[in-house]
């Protein structure tokens, strides 16, 4: 899912909050953080159910799969971590190659911006 549509659920579910719960919430926080956002959803469905406003729920499942299932392991998981989590040797250098190309460019980039080449 884009960044932009995950933004755009967080403020429609800031917007509720605000207005039905008197609840101020950071919605680039809601977006980008999977334990804000998972405090966020656990307060919504909490309002909702006390307050019986069911826009609040359909809202809190929306964040709920947008932001949630790119969430990294919890702790417990990362205290036993299989051989499958541990990374290779292969993507090791795999990933320093990448960044070091990275690098390349934007030393290049910087070199040629408004100059000629």
């Amino acid at each position: 899912m884009l960044a932009s549509e995950k933004l755009a659920i967080a403020a429609h579910l800031h917007v509720l909050l605000r207005r039905k719960t008197g609840r101020v919430t950071d919605t680039q926080w809601m977006a980008d953080n999977a334990e804000y956002a998972t405090e966020i959803v656990r307060f919504a469905r909490q309002s909702a159910q006390e307050d019986g406003h069911v826009e609040l729920v359909a809202w809190a499942d929306k964040l709920e799969q947008a932001v949630l299932p790119t969430a990294a392991p919890r702790a417990r998981d990362l205290r036993s971590p299989g051989p499958s989590a541990l990374p290779t040797l292969r993507s090791l250098l795999a990933t320093n190659a990448s960044q070091a190309a990275a690098a390349e460019v934007a030393a290049d980039s910087a070199r040629y911006v408004r100059g000629l080449r």
